[in-house]
């Protein structure tokens, strides 16, 4: 997917790659200020687009990105791909574990670029915003 530099103040939205390298019905991990966000493209729901920390607290390693999508009582989750844990696409929160949750980030397509915004402020500089999947 390649590196993109943008710039970055407080609360606004980072590009952070295009939409032609979302795969659908799956996750892509993309390396935002130094946060790994697990971008997951749902094309049949809406909205489209979900993000969420890429570390699973459970198994404690950077998986989600790679986990299966699916729906469990009309609730969008993602299966941790260690030990099979699901975690809300919404709230972050793991189903089977209710003290366990992980960040959940707003995500919108704006023409062919992928837009998430992180909830922790940011200095007001150029940030490097690269793809790790």
């Amino acid at each position: 997917m390649g590196t993109a530099l943008h710039k970055q103040f407080n609360h606004e939205p980072i590009a952070v790659f295009s939409k032609a390298n979302l795969l659908e019905n799956s996750g892509v991990c993309a390396l935002i200020n130094g946060v790994q966000v697990a971008v997951f493209y749902l094309p049949t729901e809406t909205p489209p687009l979900y993000a969420i920390d890429n570390y699973d607290p459970i198994g404690g390693a950077n998986v989600l990105s790679r986990g299966i999508v699916g729906d469990i009582n009309g609730e969008l989750v993602v299966a941790s791909p260690l030990y099979k844990q699901h975690f809300s696409l919404h709230s972050g929160r793991c189903l089977e574990d209710d003290s366990v949750q992980v960040s959940v980030y707003q995500a919108r397509l704006e023409g062919d670029a992928v837009i998430v915004m992180l909830q922790k402020a940011q200095s007001q500089k150029q940030n490097i915003v690269q793809d790790i999947a």
